[in-house]
C-alpha cells in the first residue's frame, strides 16, 4: 500500500472515529492575573502549579514581577483566593466566564469554510494534509511529501520538501515546524501560507527563498493535540499520551537539551510538564530522529509559535549567550525591522531566558546544540502580550496579514543570516 493512499485512509478513519467527540467546556471558570513579587511568591505558585489539578497555568510559573495567567475551576476558586490572600499575592479578575468569552469568539475562528483551502479560516489536520498531499501531485518536480515521524495516536507527521529543480545542487536547507503547541493555531496557518507563497507567489524575494534553498516545512509538530482542540478542548497546548490520570506533555520541553532544568514542571497535570524524560513522547523523539538524518543540510532552524510578537534565539535553560550572539543580535534586529515595515506590528524579543521566561527542553535550542544548526528562531506571533488568555484564538481575519508579515520578516532573517555566511 502505498504511503499516500495509507494516509488518505487513516484520515478517513480519525475522521469517524472523532466525530461523536464532547467538547470541554468552561462555564464559569474566572481567570486571572497574579504576579509573584520576591521568591517565596514565586516558590509558592510554582507549588500550587504542581499539586493541583484544578487550576490551568497558562505559561507556567517562571519569574518574579511576571504577569501569569490562571484559569480556575469554580469549586477550586474559594481555595485559591484566600491561598492568594493569605501569601499576600498580587492578583487581578481577567474573565468571570470564561465560556461566554469563548463563545463570543467562536464564530470568527471557523466561519467562510466553503470547501477549498484557503486563509480566511483555520482548517483542520486533514483539511491541510490533503492539501499537502495535492500540492506534491501539482508540483511533482518541486513538492515532495516527507514524514517526520509519528504520534502516540498513530498520525502521521506530515510534511513538504520543496525543491525547485533548477540545477542549483547542494542548496542550503531551510526547516521550520509549526504548531508544537496544540491550540496556538495560527502557527501552523502562517507555515502554510509560506508553502504556497513558495510556490505561487511572483515577488522576487519570495522566488529567490524558493528557488535557492530547499524548505523542509511540517505545519503540524503536534497532530494529536491540534485534533483535540477541534474535537474537544480549543485551549488544549501538550500532546495527548497518557501520564497517569492526566495526559499529553509539553512538547517544546521534551526535547533532549539541558531537558527539565528550568522553566518545566513534573506535574503530569500541568500545561508545562515536561514528559517522564527527555524525548518520552513519540513526537519530539521521532521528529529529532528526522532531522538528525538532515545535519549538515540545515542552516536556518524556525520554530512557530503564539503569541506576543517575540523573536527568540537560544537559550532557554540558561542566561548564558550563545558563542555567535552578535550575530543573532543582527538577524534579530533585521528580522524585527521587517516585521513592522508592513503593518507596524512591534515585536521585540532576545534570548529565551531573558526575553520571555527560562524555558528547557525547547526544539530551537536543541537543533542549534546538537545538530549544529547555527540560526536557530522561535517566533511567537500575533496577538501581543497583552491578550492574555485568548490570545491563542486569533480571529481568523488576521492569519493573513500576520502571515504575510511573518513572510517579511522570514525573508529579512534569512537575507541577513546570508550576509554573515551561514547560509554558504
Amino acid at each position: 500500500m502505498s504511503f499516500k493512499f495509507s494516509l488518505l485512509f487513516a484520515l478517513c478513519l480519525t475522521a469517524v472515529a472523532l466525530s461523536n467527540a464532547e467538547r470541554a467546556r468552561y462555564d464559569f471558570y474566572r481567570v486571572y492575573r497574579v504576579t509573584a513579587s520576591d521568591a517565596k511568591e514565586l516558590a509558592f505558585l510554582k507549588q500550587m502549579e504542581n499539586t493541583s489539578d484544578s487550576l490551568i497555568f497558562m505559561e507556567g510559573v517562571h519569574s518574579i514581577d511576571r504577569d501569569i495567567e490562571v484559569v480556575v475551576a469554580p469549586h477550586k476558586l474559594p481555595d485559591f483566593l484566600k491561598a492568594l490572600d493569605a501569601q499576600e499575592i498580587d492578583y487581578v479578575l481577567l474573565e468571570e466566564n470564561l465560556q461566554e468569552k469563548l463563545e463570543d469568539e467562536n464564530e470568527t475562528q471557523v466561519q467562510g469554510r466553503a470547501g477549498t483551502y484557503d486563509w480566511t479560516a483555520y482548517q483542520t489536520l486533514d483539511d491541510t494534509y490533503n492539501w499537502l498531499i495535492t500540492l506534491s501531485r501539482t508540483y511533482p518536480s518541486m513538492v515532495t511529501l516527507i514524514e517526520g515521524g509519528k504520534t502516540y495516536e498513530k498520525r502521521s507527521i506530515l510534511g513538504v520538501k520543496i525543491s525547485y529543480n533548477n540545477g542549483q545542487a547542494n542548496k542550503p536547507g531551510i526547516f521550520l515546524e509549526a504548531g508544537i503547541h496544540a491550540r496556538e493555531w495560527i502557527a501552523p496557518a502562517t507555515a502554510t501560507f509560506i508553502i504556497n507563497q513558495l510556490l505561487t507567489t511572483t515577488d522576487a524575494d519570495v522566488q529567490d527563498l524558493a528557488q535557492n534553498y530547499d524548505w523542509y516545512v511540517f505545519p503540524h509538530a503536534n497532530p494529536d493535540g491540534y485534533v483535540y482542540t477541534h474535537t474537544t478542548d480549543r485551549m488544549w497546548r501538550k500532546t495527548r499520551q497518557p501520564h497517569g490520570t492526566c495526559y499529553g506533555a509539553d512538547p517544546n520541553r521534551n526535547w533532549g537539551f539541558h531537558w527539565n532544568e528550568v522553566g518545566a514542571s513534573s506535574n503530569p497535570c500541568s500545561d508545562t510538564y515536561a514528559g517522564s524524560s527527555e524525548f518520552s513522547e513519540i513526537e519530539t523523539k521521532s521528529l529529532a530522529e528526522y532531522l538528525k538524518t538532515l545535519k549538515g543540510k540545515i542552516h536556518i532552524y524556525l520554530s512557530f509559535h503564539a503569541y506576543s510578537q517575540y523573536v527568540l534565539y537560544p537559550y532557554g535553560h540558561t542566561n548564558e549567550l550563545p558563542e555567535n550572539v552578535e550575530d543573532f543580535k543582527e538577524v534579530y534586529d533585521a528580522t524585527v525591522a521587517a516585521f513592522a515595515k508592513r503593518y507596524g506590528t512591534k515585536y521585540t524579543g532576545g534570548n529565551i531566558y531573558d526575553a520571555i521566561y527560562p524555558a528547557a527542553g525547547a526544539s530551537v535550542d536543541w537543533a542549534y546544540g546538537n545538530i549544529d544548526v547555527q540560526m536557530s528562531f522561535c517566533f511567537e506571533l500575533r496577538p501581543g502580550p497583552n491578550a492574555y488568555f485568548t490570545g491563542f484564538r486569533l480571529p481568523a481575519d488576521k492569519i493573513i496579514p500576520a502571515a504575510e508579515e511573518t513572510l517579511d520578516a522570514v525573508i529579512a532573517l534569512v537575507n541577513k543570516a546570508k550576509e554573515l555566511g551561514y547560509t554558504n
